[in-house]
């Protein structure tokens, strides 16, 4: 029988251990991300990424041609962010972004190479420069969520790290359409248990310039063009490395060309689009799926003198489109500016999942989902390109629509008033300098506090990792 004091300590015993699980229940309420109610619980997410997407020539948003009839199909049942931007201006940095919802600096895949000399090459790769980060998919399947990649190769070839956390990431075709993407990913779905969750990364380079079409699709050609210019990848490649070497030759004719087949591109991809759109309607998987269409950047034809993408921060190359389609949800057109980096923080909002430690801490997005329910005010978003490890710029383009650029390398400044000058062509520098340190400050704060709060492991003996021959002094306050 026990004693008095034996069922004494006992109790003690409970009442400690009933008070600490309390006090542990009580630091998580209070520590837990902010969730709102889940919008789709249940739901599959895929995402759509259309390589070199500019957002300006989409029909739905405001586009004359008739360039995306099933985007815009979309679109009419889903969320339009109308002012969503890009963490950089071409795909190795930008998806990689998107993927782990950290600016290039941070994730630090910057280019191609993090190593490129006469003695050595080797490629860049996620889990070697930063192997603190992981990935959405790597957060999802944690969730028990299949993770299925499919995608043209390129600027998200596996090896730079995009397979991680995928189930299957196909990447065997170098500047692969949508279409070749599509035989991969329906496989892969046809392949799953009935009424397992998954997470799907669908893309393709179909808009990009190194993606030939038939002339038959080539629908916005002029057809009386009588130029030099075929339009084909090699054409397109050599205008973009003459561009590295001096202004570019070109007249009205060759513009008025390029223009036409980028946007006859537009058209045959968003076509392709379509056709998985009603692939997944056939397998019943449309009624229970997040579509989530986006870019990682867009593509300049000569609005400021040369084409192709990653050599500038002007709108051109970094204002993209964001369409979010959620079953049973409603409908809204979205002014408020946003970044591409939100998206990962919105999908596990929208399935109401609280992501790993790891994922939650090092995230700068912030989830878009107050926005579905009438948050109107959008936020400054930086922008960064380290395009070949030979242009080095960054930006900020203001909530108020302002934006600063900054040539990290001479020091050159740029600032636009993007609500009177939508397509950048009056440098106000000289005019408003008020406002451009104003901004300016801005730029330097997040580099300096939000990028690298920690000195130690920020910072090489006070330069940034980026230019390891330029100090922070030299390369950013000046």
């Amino acid at each position: 029988m026990k004693t008095r004091k034996a069922y004494s300590r006992g109790f003690s015993v409970a009442f400690g251990l009933a008070a600490v699980a309390l006090v542990a229940i009580f630091i998580f309420v209070l520590t837990r991300p902010a969730q709102h109610p889940a919008v789709c619980p249940d739901c599959n997410v895929i995402i759509v990424g259309i390589d070199t997407l500019r957002a300006d020539r989409v029909h739905a948003f405001g586009y004359q041609r008739e360039t995306t009839p099933n985007l815009d199909k979309l679109a009419t049942n889903g969320y339009v962010f109308t002012n969503a931007v890009s963490a950089s201006s071409w795909t190795v940095p930008s998806f990689m972004s998107i993927m782990t919802s950290v600016y290039p600096s941070v994730h630090k895949v910057v280019n191609k190479f993090s190593t490129f000399n006469a003695k050595e090459k080797k490629i860049s790769n996620l889990k070697e420069l930063s192997p603190q980060i992981t990935t959405l998919a790597e957060a999802m399947r944690k969730a028990g969520y299949a993770t299925g990649g499919f995608t043209g190769d390129a600027g998200v070839s596996g090896q730079f790290g995009y397979k991680e956390g995928f189930d299957v990431y196909t990447d065997e075709k170098a500047f692969g359409g949508l279409s070749n993407s599509e035989g991969h990913a329906l496989g892969w779905l046809d392949s799953l248990q009935k009424d397992k969750k998954f997470l799907m990364f669908f893309h393709g380079y179909d808009l990009h310039g190194q993606f030939d079409i038939p002339i038959d699709l080539q629908r916005f050609v002029p057809s009386g063009y009588r130029g030099s210019h075929t339009g084909l990848h090699d054409d397109e490649a050599a205008l973009r490395e003459a561009q590295l070497h001096g202004p570019l030759s070109y007249n009205d004719a060759d513009v008025e060309f390029w223009n036409g087949l980028y946007d006859s591109k537009i058209r045959a991809a968003d076509e392709q689009l379509g056709h998985f759109l009603a692939e997944l309607e056939k397998r019943d998987v449309l009624k229970n799926t997040v579509i989530i269409v986006l870019s990682d950047h867009g593509e300049e034809w000569f609005e400021h003198g040369g084409i192709d993408h990653g050599h500038t921060l002007y709108d051109e190359l970094v204002h993209v489109p964001l369409v979010i389609h959620v079953p049973g949800g409603g409908t809204a057109s979205i002014p408020g500016q946003i970044s591409t980096m939100d998206v990962a923080p919105t999908i596990f909002d929208i399935l109401g999942i609280i992501p790993d430690d790891a994922f939650r801490k090092q995230a700068y997005g912030q989830s878009l989902v107050p926005y579905f329910s009438g948050k109107k005010d959008g936020r400054d978003v930086f922008l960064e390109t380290d395009y070949r490890d030979a242009i080095h710029k960054r930006a900020v383009r203001s909530a108020d629509g302002w934006k600063y650029i900054r040539n990290m390398v001479n020091g050159e400044e740029e600032l636009y008033d993007l609500n009177a000058d939508p397509a950048e062509k009056q440098n106000l520098i000289s005019s408003r300098q008020k406002k451009a340190d104003d901004l300016k400050a801005k730029l330097f704060a997040h580099i300096t506090n939000d990028l690298h709060a920690d000195p130690a492991a920020r910072f090489e003996v006070g330069c940034l990792p980026v230019y390891p021959t330029e100090c922070l002094e030299k390369a950013v306050l000046q």
